[in-house]
């Protein structure tokens, strides 16, 4: 979507949106190159025994099998379909049926623990799932949590109760007839964690994929170039892997590769990009680090990247200039959420990139530092980060929770409307914006965004706590590490193994990568007056008590 002109100036001046009263995200990412370049690999799984291609046309065919299934089953348009799947064809397989079948994709983290689940699923009143055997296993178990839940469609093994993909997939016509959706019509739900409570799912339409376009060519050097293929290490199921890589890869007839680690390993990733020929990945700053730590990743494994982009906290000098050294290339930093990403980002061949900004905005989008009043603040005074709306890339709305989509909105004295990202920055004289923090206290930790509230839910469900508090605390890997403090229960004491009960009890409930870290055992908690946790008093105490390593 970028215009054919050389430097950021050009490119703003001549970029204009091209959005289409009807749109789809199934046909254009999958239709429109099975009818073109039948033949050209749209997916590349890559596993210790090899790769494995998957063209357009067998994308297609298997994709509309599926959307043929679905419909069987009664899944109408506007319904609802969870996807608990890792990284793999058949995740790509069931985004495309769902966007062509007109109905709305849940993307879900195969991490999850069942509470995240149940809450995600309930809120969203999926009727339809299509998971690994295990995670079928793990929702099945909730019981009669999900009374809208009525179909259940296993990938790579059985579950009880459970259509199998493949029998489904055999059964059915290999053509469909894509959904005449409009750009506006809702295709996709993707959870955001946030300060307080459960998390908001953000509603997002067709064209959110259009609006992500030129948020991924720019910061990719003006991606497509010929020879292009993308991977990340980033879970589908978030925005970043879903939104940022195999959507727009798909949409310019990109192959993309398939493979998540289940723990990020810098060799094996290393090995991974050089055995598929990888040229453009995202990479969160926590994988960079960890990359960092591999000497000569470039020459020692024969990977020949073309370009990297990163997102999720602020990349320094130091981590620039190790990317240069390592791959002969600058990584492009981006900012965005969950809510309307990729609005602002470097393009090192385009302009000077300067270490510790975020970036510029991206060409077709409006994004400016505002006062209290939401007025555009002048260059060096810090305010709010927000987006002119509407916007292409913008949310919808929470789903079911219309307080919350107003607070995310303020308008001007002019009559503007802008979306409110929650984070504060100021701005320079050419427009780069520099990130000072959030005036939230979402937990970024090695690229999630972890709601504490979610967290302190899931503590106080085990009968040893009374009360927990969780805030985030620096750490050099990561960004952030999740750090807990504890009120105990009477007759409860700490112990080194009440530690690892509390923390395998996040683990197990709720996710993986939202368990803390460490555990203080407090008292009482710092409270306000009318009794809201002081989570900014905490964050002094932990961050003084605490290394950052």
């Amino acid at each position: 979507m970028l215009p054919d002109v050389q430097g950021y100036d050009a490119l703003v001046r001549d970029f204009r949106w091209q959005v289409p009263d009807r749109y789809n995200i199934g046909e254009a990412c999958c239709d429109r190159w099975a009818a073109k370049t039948p033949d050209a690999p749209a997916l590349i799984q890559w596993t210790d025994g090899g790769v494995q291609a998957v063209s357009f046309r067998t994308l297609r065919q298997r994709a509309d099998r599926l959307a043929n299934a679905l419909h069987g089953l009664g899944v109408r348009p506007g319904d609802k379909v969870g996807i608990l799947l890792p990284q793999c064809v058949e995740a790509a397989e069931a985004h495309i049926a769902v966007y062509k079948l007109g109905a709305v994709a849940i993307p879900l983290f195969t991490l999850f623990g069942p509470d995240a689940l149940a809450y995600r699923l309930a809120d969203s009143g999926a009727t339809a799932l299509i998971g690994t055997a295990e995670g079928l296993r793990t929702v099945q178990a909730l019981g009669d949590q999900l009374p809208a839940l009525s179909h259940w469609i296993a990938v790579h093994g059985e579950a009880p109760g459970a259509h199998g993909y493949e029998a489904l997939l055999a059964r059915a016509r290999d053509r469909f007839q894509a959904a005449d959706t409009a750009a506006d019509d809702p295709a996709v739900v993707i959870y955001t964690s946030g300060t307080t409570g459960n998390p908001k799912g953000a509603l997002h339409a067709h064209r959110v994929l259009l609006g992500h376009l030129p948020g991924v060519e720019f910061p990719h050097e003006l991606f497509p170039k010929p020879g292009d293929r993308f991977w990340t290490p980033a879970d589908w199921a978030w925005i970043g892997g879903l939104l940022d890589v195999l959507l727009p890869a798909l949409a310019h007839g990109v192959p993309v590769v398939a493979h998540r680690f289940a723990k990020f390993d810098p060799e094996r990733a290393l090995a991974l990009m050089a055995a598929t020929e990888v040229r453009n990945s995202f990479m969160p700053p926590t994988a960079l680090k960890m990359l960092r730590q591999v000497d000569r990743p470039a020459e020692r494994f024969g990977v020949r990247l073309r370009s990297i982009g990163s997102g999720g906290e602020t990349l320094g000098a130091e981590l620039l200039d190790w990317g240069r050294g390592a791959f002969g290339l600058t990584i492009n930093e981006f900012y965005g959420q969950t809510e309307c990403n990729l609005v602002v980002g470097n393009c090192a061949g385009q302009m000077a990139v300067r270490p510790g900004a975020m970036g510029r905005p991206i060409p077709g989008h409006t994004v400016a530092v505002l006062d209290a009043d939401g007025q555009p603040l002048p260059p060096g005074q810090e305010g709010r980060v927000a987006i002119k709306s509407p916007d292409p890339v913008m949310f919808l709305e929470y789903l079911n929770k219309p307080a919350a989509t107003r607070a995310k909105l303020t308008r001007d004295t002019s009559g503007g409307d802008w979306l409110l990202t929650g984070d504060t920055a100021t701005s320079d004289a050419d427009g780069y914006l520099w990130f000072v923090g959030r005036d939230d206290d979402v937990i970024t930790s090695a690229g999630y965004r972890i709601g504490p509230g979610e967290v302190e839910d899931c503590l106080g469900a085990h009968p040893a706590v009374a009360m927990a508090a969780v805030v985030g605390v620096p750490d050099a890997l990561r960004g952030q590490r999740v750090k807990a403090f504890v009120v105990l229960n009477p007759g409860e004491s700490p112990s080194d193994s009440l530690t690892r009960a509390l923390q395998d009890h996040v683990k197990t409930r709720l996710a993986a990568h939202e368990y803390p870290r460490e555990i203080a055992y407090v008292p009482a908690l710092p409270l306000t007056a009318t009794g809201k946790i002081k989570r900014k008093d905490l964050r002094e105490q932990g961050t003084a008590a605490c290394p950052t390593g």
